[in-house]
């Protein structure tokens, strides 16, 4: 019995000797090991390919718990160069058979080509021969580069990225979406300039999520990340069979679910060249020194007191009342809202900006909503977007990567004052003389819960994205879309008298006009 008690002891004594001895994980050693394991060590680029995928359109959901529309990835292949900081992404689009509702361009007619690249700071997109700069997209395609499987592990092994490593055990979705059994994983995360970005290593040393959060004027500090899965191995690397990315909270399993978009990228990989680099990427002269040009705003009366305020690609319309200022449309973000402002503030100098009119829940006609409310002005929308604008657009969350207004300096109203306008059908601002009808557009293929706004005194009729006038001249459509036609029904339902139409796109257009695009009588 006692040679049994010091056998025990001593092979205790040895297990307890040995555990003591083991060198504890730490963030480069686990890099090491995934590094080894994936294939990055030799790997300076990876050129890959697809041909059956989707692409959903971000902030553009035909209704606030709705998925992001999307269209089909026919044709895609993408070449990423670790060494040079650059990419380059060849991908062509049809609508396919997803539903046909929606923003952001839905219906897509026929196929379109998208060639996207970035080489370090610089972001362009070609169409035809032309390079096209697009400084505001450098930030999200250079995090790209690094929220790829490889391109995750250079970036957390680069000098001054300072990874760190926690580890934690998850599980996957509930109910019918049930996923992984519960797990203990990895996670290693890293700085990349103002940018967190984090992976998830699962129990096969293989990176399954990246995750980080990129600006955005609605969202704030928006989520955005890449699952991957189906690995194949090809000459001794490591490479996703299925990309599948979501930007905003895939919470639609954790009610109430205000807004519901977050599948924002699927891709099913069949072709996978490593070290394949493809033509070495030179900058165009046009976009080398490019910047996000300053905001203009314009100003044309359409009428006593009414003022079509252009200057970009979002517009907006002022409504002088006896003793304040209606503003119909606060889009894109707070640079562009606080220039219509200041603008309407030289105008106006003593008449406030008491109301906004939105549109509807689009994230780029959205965008200065956040703005306008902190500048003291009331929001009239339509009721079906009212719990999603006042719990998630007009949050608490705090905003670190670019801070608007509202999250800096809130006002005391934020939580006690008078906050909104619910429009069911039609509401009415009026000081005696003149009208302002704000009337819901039903059953628009655009966006559910949408409005229109109406002077009936000047016949003028204020509407966004459902039709967008062409340049004057220019060819009508072989079929009118079918958003336009669902405005003139609900223009003719509700027997408007209309003149002339301000679209919020483009350029003003005579009833004449209008009739014209959609093939319809008086």
């Amino acid at each position: 019995m006692a040679k049994r008690l010091w056998s025990l002891v001593a092979v205790l004594a040895m297990a307890s000797s040995a555990a003591s001895t083991q060198t504890p994980q730490t963030a480069q050693s686990v890099l090491q090991s995934l590094s080894k394991n994936m294939g990055a060590d030799n790997l300076k680029c990876i050129t890959y390919g697809g041909t059956v995928g989707y692409v959903g359109i971000v902030g553009q959901a035909h209704d606030i718990r709705s998925d992001w529309p999307k269209v089909l990835i026919s044709k895609y292949t993408r070449t990423i160069n670790y060494d040079a900081k650059s990419s380059y992404e060849d991908r062509t689009i049809e609508q396919g058979n997803y539903p046909r509702i929606g923003g952001g361009g839905i219906p897509i007619q026929g196929q379109q080509r998208q060639q996207n690249y970035i080489v370090d700071k610089a972001a362009w997109t070609v169409q035809g021969t032309n390079a096209n700069p697009q400084p505001d997209q450098a930030d999200v395609r250079a995090i790209d580069i690094w929220m790829s499987p490889h391109g995750f592990i250079k970036g957390a092994m680069a000098p001054g990225a300072n990874p760190v490593l926690i580890t934690r055990y998850e599980n996957g979705a509930v109910g019918t979406l049930a996923g992984h059994r519960y797990r203990k994983l990895n996670i290693v995360s890293f700085n990349f300039g103002k940018y967190r970005i984090n992976g998830t290593i699962n129990e096969d040393n293989l990176l399954e999520r990246i995750e980080t959060r990129i600006a955005n004027p609605v969202r704030g500090d928006l989520n955005y990340e890449a699952e991957y899965s189906q690995w194949k191995d090809v000459g001794g690397v490591k490479f996703p069979g299925n990309f599948h990315n979501h930007t905003d909270w895939d919470n639609e399993t954790q009610p109430p679910n205000y807004n519901g978009g977050h599948n924002s990228f699927g891709l099913n990989v069949t072709d996978i060249k490593p070290n394949d680099c493809g033509q070495a990427l030179t900058v165009p002269a046009n976009v080398q020194n490019a910047v996000v040009p300053p905001v203009t705003v314009t100003s044309t009366q359409l009428a006593p007191g009414v003022f079509y305020l252009t200057g970009g690609t979002h517009h907006s319309v002022a409504v002088e009342f006896n003793d304040y200022v209606a503003l119909v449309e606060a889009p894109l973000n707070q640079a562009r809202t606080l220039a219509v402002f200041n603008t309407l503030r030289g105008m106006f100098p003593n008449k406030p900006v008491k109301y906004v009119v939105n549109s509807h829940n689009h994230f780029d006609h959205l965008g200065g909503l956040r703005t306008a409310f902190h500048e003291g002005a009331t929001i009239i929308a339509h009721s079906s977007n009212h719990d999603f604008y006042k719990q998630e657009v007009l949050s608490h969350e705090p905003w670190t990567l670019e801070p608007d207004r509202l999250s800096l300096y809130p006002p005391t109203e934020y939580d006690e004052g008078y906050q909104f306008e619910d429009v069911d059908t039609r509401y009415t601002l009026s000081d005696g003389t003149r009208n302002l009808d704000v009337y819901y557009v039903q059953g628009s293929p655009h966006s559910e819960g949408m409005v229109m706004a109406y002077l009936p005194k000047e016949k003028i009729l204020i509407e966004a994205d459902v039709y967008n006038p062409p340049a004057a001249g220019a060819a009508m459509p072989a079929q009118a879309p079918a958003a336009a036609v669902n405005l003139y029904d609900n223009i003719k339902g509700y027997r408007l008298d209309v003149t002339t139409i301000a679209g919020l796109h483009g350029r003003t257009a005579t009833w004449a006009e209008f009739l014209q695009f959609v093939q319809k009588p008086n």
